[in-house]
């Protein structure tokens, strides 16, 4: 049996991208056969915009139901499926929400992963990265949302003369040394 099938055709529509932003589809689960990868529906509030001013974004990680987001200049925590109220004492409250990424957080350093998400790497509890453009080489720690320059500790000058020169920064997390590669 075929149903009326409704929608509007954008006239001007064209490819584009998004350089600072998120755009996400429909759901996907294989058990139950559902796949609406193909479906953007702009009524949902589909998007979600970063700052332009951090540059465009290289890194998405998902964790703890949330999705860590660096940009060239700036790591963000955008909360999902739910969003934050800030309070006048600079708390923040979690409450629900039906947007599938609410709250975009900022860390409070000045650092991002430049254009070099190779060098992402994800062990122990923490998240290391390196900033080429400042030199340096970055632990966030998400459980207290820390996010420290682990390469000043005593060779600062070592990896801001060389990390700004190198084409390609690889990380990688050593599980038995516990250790940034």
């Amino acid at each position: 049996v075929k149903s009326i099938r409704v929608n509007t055709p954008e006239i001007n529509f064209n490819e584009e991208r998004r350089k600072t932003g998120l755009i996400f589809s429909g759901l996907y689960n294989s058990r139950t056969g559902i796949n609406e990868l193909n479906q953007f529906s702009l009524a949902d509030g589909i998007t979600k915009d970063l700052e332009p001013n951090y540059g465009g974004i290289q890194k998405l990680h998902a964790l703890d139901t949330n999705l860590v987001t660096f940009t060239e200049d700036k790591v963000f925590k955008v909360l999902a499926d739910k969003d934050a109220l800030f309070n006048a004492d600079e708390g923040v409250n979690v409450t629900a929400t039906n947007l599938v990424l609410g709250q975009a957080m900022t860390y409070q350093a000045n650092y991002g992963i430049s254009t070099h998400p190779e060098s992402f790497a994800f062990g122990g509890g923490n998240i290391y990265f390196t900033d080429a453009k400042r030199g340096a080489v970055m632990q966030l720690t998400p459980a207290n949302g820390q996010l420290f320059p682990i390469s000043s500790n005593g060779m600062s000058n070592f990896f801001r003369d060389r990390i700004g020169t190198a084409n390609k920064l690889i990380g990688a997390y050593d599980r038995t040394k516990r250790t940034y590669v």
